[in-house]
């Protein structure tokens, strides 16, 4: 029934960073969720949607985040953000990578930083080279100057894996992203955590995949 699975990166194959997002509130005193809420307010043109399309850079994406917070109740500054998304690896979702890429295509659309803007508040780098080689194909909107959920970086993934969206499962963290997939047809499932969706990917696929 299925051709290929794709997945997000961030919040699926790892940790979600809004962990860290609260525990850095709670230490500076900031109202709850000013960070999410940031991110939320103007989503499609604000200043984590130009910095994810490589629009702005560092100086000009933490200039800006700082206005919008401040808007919204509390300046954050988004040099200060940016160390916050280096989540951990899930391994069980590394393993249900794997499993399916046996039989499956599989594909990962990412909204990104650039790798400069990465490199300049992280020694660390937010990809691992052995999981993202697992995939048939990568979209990373940092390097094609769009982000989802623009239903354009959808149909390039399945015009690259050339597969239909309705032989798709999709996987995301954030229900804005998983719209447009669902309206293209594919399958979507919301991560919360690991067995949750584990447990959504194995009913949808028939794939035993721990």
């Amino acid at each position: 029934m299925f051709e290929a699975v794709i997945w997000d990166f961030g919040g699926v194959l790892t940790s979600s960073p809004f962990e860290a997002f609260a525990r850095f509130e709670t230490e500076r005193g900031l109202p709850a969720d000013i960070i999410r809420r940031t991110n939320a307010a103007n989503h499609l043109e604000n200043a984590w949607a130009k910095f994810e399309r490589a629009e702005v850079d560092i100086e000009a994406f933490d200039r800006l985040f700082a206005a919008e917070s401040l808007a919204l109740g509390a300046e954050v500054r988004g040099r200060d953000v940016l160390p916050l998304l280096f989540g951990d690896l899930r391994p069980e979702m590394v393993e249900a990578l794997k499993r399916v890429k046996t039989t499956l295509k599989t594909g990962c659309i990412t909204n990104n930083l650039p790798a400069n803007a990465i490199g300049s508040v992280s020694g660390r780098t937010l990809y691992v080279g052995e999981v993202m080689a697992l995939f048939d194909h990568v979209i990373e909107s940092a390097k094609i100057g769009l982000r989802k959920p623009d239903p354009r970086i959808y149909q390039m993934m399945v015009a690259a894996l050339g597969v239909n969206p309705k032989g798709c499962v999709y996987l995301d963290d954030l229900g804005v992203n998983l719209k447009p997939a669902r309206e293209m047809g594919m399958t979507t499932i919301k991560v919360l955590n690991a067995p949750q969706a584990l447990a959504e990917l194995e009913a949808a696929t028939g794939l035993s995949l721990r």
